[in-house]
């Protein structure tokens, strides 16, 4: 329905044909900030609730961005236009005040206030004669406020972040409203919130409210943000998980106060039926009233050189904080090891516990004063099958199975548990400790499995309990091939099944079945023989199954009591309700039936995660008598069907769904797509699949979302790629010549014009550039692609026909060839600050690389990566012998004096300028006479007397890159600069 009212002055399809502003400019810089500080809010961001297992979820912030910048119109004026873009995604400098959390620090105030801030907020003084700062006293809060915003302004926006809360948690009435009427002036609008101007700018260019598509829904961010700020959104997705998330993201967390009141007295109402059955069997409390919180097992093997049965783990610590560890204690008798639990362990027990008994494969143990150590595959009789492929003695679990057999080559042992003491079972603080089992935990144990065996059968007709096979794959062959289990339910302790079952029994047919079955996924990824005991100093816990996202066994594990399942229910209280129509389908993204205005997909690009895999592990558990609306979707995960890594099918496959999207989304519609790139081996396919579906590449924006120190410069940082495609128009035809010229035009104006931003904006009293390197770069990417993209022809062949032809490994066709070379001229325009222009043309390859890099390391960069990259950009084969570290986070470039007389033999570096340059900076820092030095550069270059002015503007760049990196090399450099420039020539 359409919300434009009858005195509205919006006029439907106004906006037709008039390009998107996020075409031109986007705020990069600051949304890469917002980006990694939303990610790193871990559990506290807004979908995490439903379930952390889903690791792909692209952050709210970006979405958001990504969809306001598509509505709204350029202006002709930039800087008013990113003034509005960042006013209505909440990143201005003026909404810093509703935006603010934290409070300054004094530290904070004399680093970045001005004399006139300081004198608000901090009391100066003399005492012994040294100077002392504190917080004033009596300041109003609002006062205060105020103050703070105005420091934090002056901040990086890296900085300022940390102190602010992120925008979706800010009241829209203080963020956005008393910007809308600007807004509302610049773009002939009349909303009175961000969801009415989403309506109208949607109607200017659509015709009715935004209708935005995600046919990869994955976690569910994109449809979520896209319905919370006003659209209508259609989200679909092969597998049904990331349908129950994406669903459960809309309707859920998306619901309104009265529905989460209803959702949180749903789930506490199903823990307390559960916690009434657990209780009445007896299996969690102790004879003193105390509850057990978690049960800690280790596995046994029996050691081949000895007979003992060996307790295994990696490590014996078992709490740092409360120093307790666990011993093992030889019982000669029975040729086994009692584990005695050290409380206050001194710092040699401590140290020896660390060790563990598992380490690197090798089980390793000591009877006496005797070491013994027998590899793990020993153990478990590890061999090559007829394939090749390693095969070991393990027994498959059957159907019937939930534990380990005696006889099997490993065992589960029970060791510790962590109790919750009975006088603070109802306290939000409750005080727990650690203690061996007795033999009533032990009876206990007993207890649940007999109870588990006896109802298991029914429970798995019933759907309660999984009785689905694992089928083999490449994360799900690992537990078959290391433990034996071959059913989904093998991955989880009897006591788990026990919970887990009565989850199930009891939430069958309740008022809110689709919450509770979201919480009951939620709680799975908590609770499973997969979770790892973490006993770091102040936090006893485990962690989840799913923390890398594989499916790793372990030597010992952790199964919670029923009294910590408590923080696994499914947290609304901070929800927000969605404004727009949603619809979820389970299918897949080729069988699109929908039209859509906007597509903004993040696709299974070369995805290192196989959830088509990992996912069966909640399928296993849902798939039979699902609830409504779960219960219209297809419970498998259809392996076969699903869009998976790279290669011919997979480019097929994507050709085939972004072709549906092409064709179901009108003529002035949007795509955006997200990927991670890794090179430019990546933008070569992914022009194929566009050119393939009948789109043409807009624009390329590069959004640092998952790393917090590479925002500043050198690009290459790992991040999401922001691709803007729209349909391509006509059947236009080229010939490379031709487009190669073409390419290296808009390459060249795409560079120059944001590199004239940056200065525009920094003239405008802008601290930070809006675009930096790694801008730049994805600028020449996008400026390539949006010129081949925009020819159904070159040089006579069909580029949709050719879009689908098989490739041979490392072929090398006209799309790659055009991206390598824009990515030349983009180099060519990257010239660093405080480098001459002319200078840098005529440097080679590995000259530019040195230089570059010299550059970067200015703001304390040490990331390999992104040494590794440039030397691709700039074609250094070898850059090794540039380097004088290559630690990955401690990445450096060789110094002159690391250099010292060597270095003359590398390729197009040794014979430069730059080499000579340096050596004459070695020979200087070595009190070398400066009529001697000069006398070496003009032997060491004969064309000397020509290059004179380059090597005096290199020696001056060195001078001032290495000003706070290395002042004795920057102060050589300086003098050299001095000697070049006052040279008598006779």
């Amino acid at each position: 329905m359409d919300a434009v009212s009858p005195k509205s002055s919006v006029v439907p399809f106004s906006l037709k044909d008039t390009p998107s502003l996020i075409e031109g400019i986007f705020p990069v810089q600051k949304l890469s900030a917002e980006a990694q500080k939303e990610r790193l809010g871990a559990q506290s961001q807004t979908l995490t609730p439903l379930g952390s297992y889903w690791k792909g979820r692209k952050p709210l912030i970006l979405v958001r961005a990504c969809i306001i910048a598509s509505l709204l119109p350029p202006s002709g004026d930039d800087a008013l236009d990113l003034d509005i873009l960042e006013k209505l995604i909440g990143l201005h400098d003026e909404q810093i005040f509703a935006r603010l959390r934290d409070n300054v620090t004094v530290d904070e105030i004399v680093k970045w206030a001005t004399p006139a801030q300081r004198a608000v907020l901090l009391d100066e003084a003399v005492e012994r004669g040294k100077s002392v700062v504190t917080l004033k006293r009596g300041v109003e809060r609002s006062e205060r406020d105020r103050v703070s915003a105005a420091i934090i302004s002056n901040m990086p926006y890296i900085t300022r972040v940390e102190k602010l809360a992120r925008p979706e948690e800010v009241d829209e009435s203080l963020l956005l409203i008393p910007y809308l009427q600007r807004a509302n002036e610049l773009y002939g609008t009349d909303a009175k919130s961000l969801p009415e101007l989403v309506d109208q700018l949607g109607t200017m260019r659509f015709g009715h409210r935004p209708r935005v598509g995600d046919t990869f829904s994955g976690g569910g961010s994109i449809p979520f943000e896209a319905a919370r700020i006003g659209c209508d959104v259609y989200a679909s997705d092969l597998n049904p998980i990331a349908c129950m998330l994406t669903w459960g993201a809309l309707n859920i967390i998306g619901a309104d106060q009265s529905a989460r009141k209803e959702f949180e007295r749903a789930q506490a109402d199903l823990m307390r039926r559960v916690d009434d059955e657990v209780t009445k069997l007896g299996v969690e409390f102790d004879k003193h009233g105390n509850r057990a919180k978690a049960y800690l097992y280790c596995l046994e093997v029996k050691c081949p050189q000895t007979q003992w049965v060996v307790p295994i783990a990696p490590t014996w610590v078992i709490s740092k904080g409360r120093r307790t560890v666990g011993k093992l204690v030889p019982d000669k008798k029975n040729k086994r090891f009692d584990i005695e639990l050290v409380f206050e362990a001194s710092d040699a027990e401590m140290s020896e516990a660390e060790k563990g008994t598992l380490r690197s494969g090798t089980v390793v143990y000591t009877i006496g004063n005797d070491e013994y150590r027998t590899p793990l595959k020993t153990i478990r009789g590890d061999y090559k099958g007829p394939d090749g492929t390693t095969a070991n003695g393990i027994r498959k679990w059957d159907k019937s199975d939930i534990s380990f057999r005696a006889n099997d080559v490993f065992t589960e042992r029970l060791f510790a548990v962590q109790w919750i003491t009975k006088e603070t079972l109802e306290s939000p603080r409750q005080e727990t400790y650690l203690a061996a089992p007795t033999e009533l935990d032990l009876q206990q144990e007993r207890k649940v499995q007999e109870f588990v065996k006896r109802n298991l059968a029914d429970w798995q007709a019933s759907g309660f309990v999984p009785d689905m096979m694992i089928e083999p794959g490449e994360n799900t062959s690992q537990p078959i091939r290391e433990r034996g289990w071959t059913y989904w339910h093998h991955l989880f302790s009897p006591r788990e099944l026990l919970i887990f079952g009565l989850m199930r029994k009891l939430a069958k047919g309740r008022e809110y079945e689709f919450v509770l079955a979201t919480m009951l996924a939620r709680s799975l990824d908590w609770n499973s023989r997969l979770c790892r005991w973490r006993g770091s100093v102040g936090k006893e816990a485990n962690a989840n199954t799913f923390s890398n996202m594989a499916l790793n066994t372990l030597a010992n594990t952790v199964s919670r009591g029923l009294a910590s399942f408590g923080g696994l229910s499914i947290d609304v209280s901070k929800a927000r309700p969605i404004r727009g129509e949603a619809k979820v389908a389970n299918l897949p993204a080729n069988d699109l039936a929908v039209d859509c205005d906007m597509f903004i997909t993040d696709p299974p690009y070369a995805d290192a995660v196989n959830y088509h895999e990992i996912t069966e592990f909640f399928i296993s558990w849902l798939r039979k008598g699902p609830p409504k609306p779960f219960n219209d979707w297809i419970w498998d995960s259809r392996r076969p069907l699903a869009i998976k890594g790279d290669g011919e099918e997979f480019r097929h496959n994507m050709v085939a769904a972004y072709t549906a999207m092409a064709n179901h989304m009108p003529e002035n519609g949007i795509q955006i797509v997200m990927f991670t790139h890794q090179s430019a081996s990546v933008w070569a396919d992914m022009a194929q699949i566009f050119w393939g579906a009948g789109l043409q590449v807009m624009a390329a924006w590069y959004i640092a979302t998952e790393t917090t120190s590479e925002l500043k410069k050198g690009g290459y940082v790992q991040g999401t790629v922001i691709l803007v495609l729209r349909k391509r128009k006509g059947v236009e035809t080229g010939y490379k010549d031709e487009i190669v010229q073409e390419v290296r035009a808009e390459v060249a104006e795409q560079i120059d014009t944001m590199v004239g931003l940056n200065q525009t904006l920094k003239g405008s009293g802008r601290a930070e550039n809006l675009f930096e390197d790694a801008d730049l770069q994805m600028a020449g990417y996008a400026a390539a692609l949006r010129v081949l993209t925009r020819y159904a022809k070159i040089d006579g062949v069909d580029m949709t026909k050719e879009a689908l032809r098989p490739r041979r490994k490392g072929e090398k066709d006209i799309v790659g060839e055009v991206i390598d070379f824009s990515v030349q001229v983009a180099n060519e325009h990257m010239v660093p600050e405080h480098m001459p222009s002319k200078l840098w043309e005529r440097l080679t390859g590995p000259e530019r690389f040195y230089l570059k890099m010299m550059d970067i390391e200015t703001t304390s960069l040490r990331k390999l990566d992104n040494y590794q990259n440039f030397a691709k950009a700039f074609r250094v084969a070898d850059y090794g012998d540039l380097m004088g570290s290559v630690q990955p986070n401690k990445a450096r470039l060789k110094t002159a004096k690391e250099f010292k007389k060597v270095g003359f033999e590398i390729p197009e570096f040794g014979p430069s300028a730059t080499r000579a340059v340096l050596y004459a900076i070695y020979e200087l820092e070595n009190d070398v006479e400066g009529d001697e030095v000069l006398s070496h550069l003009r032997d060491m270059l004969p064309s000397y007397h020509h290059k004179r002015d380059d090597l005096a503007a290199v020696a001056e760049y060195i001078a001032r890159k290495r000003e706070k990196v290395d002042e004795t090399e920057s102060r050589a450099a300086r003098i050299l600069h001095g000697l070049i420039r006052n040279e008598r020539l006779g």
